[in-house]
C-alpha cells in the first residue's frame, strides 16, 4: 500500500529549510535534492485547523489558497495572532526590524526576540537589520511610527518578491539602502521610551537561500490538484518558496500550497499541476 503524508509546511531552522509532516517527520531541502510527490488521486484539500487543533468539520478548502484554512479556523487562528494586534498581553520581548526584498522593497515588522531571524527567513527577506527591542505594545507603536514616517509597508506580496529574486543588486547596494533607512528610523522623534534602539547591523540571506546565480523562473505553480505530480531538483529555497529545476523549466513552488493535501511519493519525473508561465502576469522519510 502506498504511504500517504500530510504536509505541515516549510520551517526554517539552524540547519536550513525543512518540510514538516504530520507525525513530526522532517525532510531537508538542501540544494541539489530531488523533490518528487504526487497528490492522492480522487482526494480533496481539507482545512489544517487552527492553533494546533484539527478542523472539526474537516472542511474542504480551495487549491489556490495559501492558508489552507476554512473561514472559522482562519478566524480562530487570527484571534491569537500578534500580527492581527489581538494578542496584546504577550510578556515576551520583541524585535522591530527592517527587511529588504529588492530595490525599493523594504518593510517594517516585529518578531519575538526568542525567534531570532526565523521570521525573516520565513518571509524570504534577502537582507535585514534590527531597529530595536522592547515590550510587545512598544514594538507595535514603533512599527506604526516607522511605517508612517518612512513610507514603508508592513507587508510585501510574494509575487513581488519572486519577480526580483533572480536579478538582485550586489550585497553592498542592499546594505546601503538598509543603512539609510535605519539612520532615518533611529533619528525619529516619538519612539516609545521602553524600546531600546539597536545599532545598524545588516544580515544577508542570499547565500542561505541559494540566490547567487539563480536562473530566472519559467513559471509558478498555481495550485495542486488531485492526481497531480511535482518533481524537480532544488535550486534555491526562500521563505516558503522552492525554486525547482524540472522537465518544464525552472518553476517556483509555494510550499504553502502543499498543506491540506494527502501526498505520496511520485512515480515519474514530471509536473502535471497547473502552472502560470512567466509570461503570464518501506518507511519513507516524509516523501523525499
Amino acid at each position: 500500500m502506498t504511504q500517504a503524508w500530510r504536509c505541515t509546511g516549510l520551517r526554517w531552522g539552524d540547519g536550513g529549510p525543512l518540510l514538516g509532516w504530520e507525525g513530526g517527520r522532517r525532510s531537508g531541502l538542501e540544494r541539489g535534492k530531488r523533490v518528487a510527490f504526487a497528490v492522492a488521486a480522487g482526494g480533496v484539500r481539507t482545512c489544517v485547523g487552527a492553533r494546533g487543533h484539527g478542523c472539526p468539520a474537516r472542511a474542504e478548502v480551495p487549491g489556490r489558497g495559501t492558508g489552507a484554512r476554512c473561514e472559522e479556523c482562519a478566524r480562530l487562528d487570527r484571534a491569537h495572532s500578534v500580527a492581527a494586534d489581538t494578542f496584546a498581553d504577550d510578556p515576551r520581548p520583541y524585535h522591530v526590524y527592517l527587511a529588504w526584498f529588492g530595490p525599493g522593497m523594504v518593510k517594517v515588522g516585529i518578531t519575538a526576540v526568542e525567534r531570532g531571524p526565523a521570521r525573516l527567513l520565513e518571509q524570504g527577506a534577502v537582507s535585514f537589520t534590527w531597529l530595536g527591542q522592547g515590550p510587545l505594545m512598544a514594538a507595535r507603536r514603533a512599527e506604526e511610527l516607522l511605517r508612517a514616517a518612512l513610507g514603508v509597508p508592513d507587508r510585501i506580496p510574494y509575487a513581488d518578491k519572486r519577480a526580483v529574486r533572480t536579478a538582485l543588486p550586489p550585497e553592498g547596494e542592499r546594505v546601503a539602502e538598509l543603512a539609510e533607512l535605519h539612520a532615518r528610523a533611529v533619528a525619529l522623534d516619538g519612539w516609545p521610551e521602553s524600546l531600546e534602539r539597536a545599532p545598524f547591523r545588516a544580515l544577508d540571506h542570499a547565500g542561505v537561500f541559494g540566490l547567487d546565480g539563480l536562473p530566472r523562473a519559467d513559471g509558478v505553480v498555481r495550485e495542486l490538484v488531485a492526481g497531480g505530480t511535482v518533481s524537480g531538483e532544488v535550486l534555491a529555497a526562500a521563505g516558503p518558496d522552492l525554486h525547482l529545476a524540472t522537465v518544464r523549466g525552472v518553476l517556483v513552488l509555494d510550499t504553502r500550497l502543499m498543506t491540506g493535501w494527502e501526498l505520496t511519493a511520485a512515480e515519474r519525473d514530471d509536473v502535471t499541476v497547473p502552472v502560470r508561465e512567466s509570461g503570464d502576469t518501506g518507511v519513507q522519510d516524509g516523501l523525499f
